[in-house]
């Protein structure tokens, strides 16, 4: 790639032809600060940082290249890692038939409202209307009762990398509440609730990995209350992060165990070594393109995308700097040995060879792009065989030896990666209130609080929580049950019933 730049400009490089006039381009920052208006900063951050592009339907986008490919990182990992776990991937329709998708009551009145139909083909309407998938429950589990007839085909572990529709009509925000997102979604069957319940908890750890290590966003993992389990499951654990900009709980990812109770609707038998006839134990499992909006709300700020090393589609850019009479010829050959240098060592480096944009505009535009370090090479740095580096993260400027170049910029990318986990580990942090009665609830939720709270784990004072906190920004409920539990002493009451409190919960507004 560098080298196809280097031949463009060379012919500008050299005095043989006359050199383009540099744009003065403007308005490549953003108009809304994070702080003051986070909305508004989310929807313009994702479009000028060339994630998104909004498309001419309501609530669907347009992956642009520049997210597909963070995408297609935490992809590569999870692939190798549930691969080793065994499990294998398919691909079954996008279209369900009603009879199907009907067949387990709880979890069609879940999905319900956001179920699209296809109703005609051409000018004629269809005697059936056909469900396109808002996941794959319905679609598969037929077919898992086909498969499945006795203790040898077990367990029966598949993963599909796919898109599903879900038609949201309140608030449609890129990444995070789309009508159409990619996603993979694991269902996996097993002969006992012992094997299910040790994989909800593997995957849970895959999905904590893809937040905390490659998009460096803190979560917190836990079981979720009955009211906001997955419908129709057993029970169902997330991994949870937390914005603090606007106080939102949003849930990262979800590992769920369904029990036994597709296994019934979809007859899912088998005879086990004694010749005995049993039902499976189910889990299923997701995480989406959602992971890529958490990311840019956690990390960005007003200067556009602050990108992960880890997942930066490019983590160095490299800009010549050629002042007036300086070796314009050396600068570039610098900039293309010094591509050619980090590619070789397994960094994602290039090089912005375009001479019709300054080096100051070149700055702002890699910036709003999020690349995780600049380097910039002029005539004082050819001259001392030297390069300026800045990072992204803290606008930090150090000169380095092009000599020891891969070492240091191995580093300060490690260095990044750490750095933005724990900054975001800190803001998160401050923002948790640990609090013992409505009033105090009333006021940290006031406050934009991420809220550990006693709780008495009953669905009513949950659903009485959320009546009395209904307001404009959204009514207050319950995120997860963190694994780890604080020590609960005893006589804790519940903040919200006074009642004897069962265990600690995470309350919050939530994306």
């Amino acid at each position: 790639m560098a080298g196809d730049d280097v031949k463009k400009s060379d012919a500008n490089a050299s005095g043989g032809v006359k050199r383009k006039e540099v744009k003065k381009e403007t308005g490549l920052g953003l108009t809304n600060c994070k702080d003051d208006n986070f909305g508004e900063w989310y929807s313009e951050v994702v479009v000028n940082g060339e994630l998104i592009e909004y498309y001419d339907i309501s609530g669907c986008y347009i992956l642009r290249p520049w997210a597909m490919s963070i995408w297609e990182t935490m992809q590569k990992f999870f692939d190798v890692e549930i691969k080793k776990m065994n499990i294998q991937n398919c691909y079954f329709p996008l279209f369900v038939s009603p009879g199907v998708l009907q067949k387990e009551k709880d979890h069609v009145e879940g999905f319900a409202p956001e179920v699209a139909w296809v109703t005609k083909t051409g000018d004629s309407d269809l005697e059936v209307p056909i469900a396109i998938r808002p996941t794959s429950e319905t679609v598969m589990y037929p077919y898992y009762s086909k498969w499945i007839r006795g203790h040898r085909d077990l367990p029966l572990k598949l993963n599909q990398w796919c898109n599903v529709v879900r038609w949201e009509f309140s608030n449609p925000t890129p990444f995070i509440r789309s009508r159409e997102f990619l996603w993979q979604e694991g269902h996996t069957a097993f002969a006992t609730k012992e094997e299910a319940d040790a994989e909800v908890l593997d995957i849970l750890e895959l999905y904590r990995q893809i937040y905390e290590e490659y998009l460096a966003v803190p979560v917190v993992k836990g079981k979720k209350s009955e009211l906001e389990k997955f419908a129709g499951g057993l029970y169902t654990t997330s991994v949870e992060a937390f914005i603090s900009n606007n106080g939102r709980g949003i849930q990262g990812a979800t590992s769920h165990c369904l029990g036994q109770n597709f296994a019934k609707m979809f007859e899912i038998n088998f005879e086990n070594e004694k010749g005995q006839k049993g039902m499976v134990w189910q889990n299923s499992w997701a995480y989406s393109t959602r992971t890529i909006g958490v990311m840019v709300m956690v990390h960005g700020d007003d200067k556009g995308l602050v990108l992960p090393p880890k997942v930066a589609t490019v983590q160095v850019i490299i800009i010549p700097v050629p002042y007036k009479d300086a070796d314009t010829r050396g600068i570039f050959d610098a900039c293309a040995s010094a591509v050619d240098i980090l590619s070789g060592a397994g960094i994602r480096a290039k090089a912005d060879f375009r001479d019709n944009y300054s080096p100051g505009w070149k700055y702002s535009h890699w910036e709003m792009k999020g690349v995780p370090l600049r380097i910039e090479i002029g005539p004082k740095d050819l001259a001392n065989s030297q390069v300026r580096v800045v990072r992204r993260d803290n606008s930090l400027k150090i000169d380095i030896s092009r000599t020891n170049l891969v070492e240091h910029v191995k580093e300060m990318l490690n260095n990044i990666q750490h750095n933005l986990f724990d900054v975001a580990k800190q803001k998160r942090d401050a923002c948790v209130k640990t609090i013992r009665t409505w009033d105090e609830f009333v006021e940290a939720l006031s406050q934009k609080k991420l809220i550990l709270a006693p709780w008495c784990d009953e669905e009513e004072v949950e659903k009485g929580v959320k009546a009395r906190t209904k307001g404009e920004m959204g009514a207050a409920k319950s995120l997860c049950s963190p694994f780890d539990q604080p020590e609960l002493p005893e006589g804790t009451k519940c903040f919200a019933s006074g009642k004897p409190a069962k265990k600690w919960t995470y309350w919050g507004r939530s994306y």
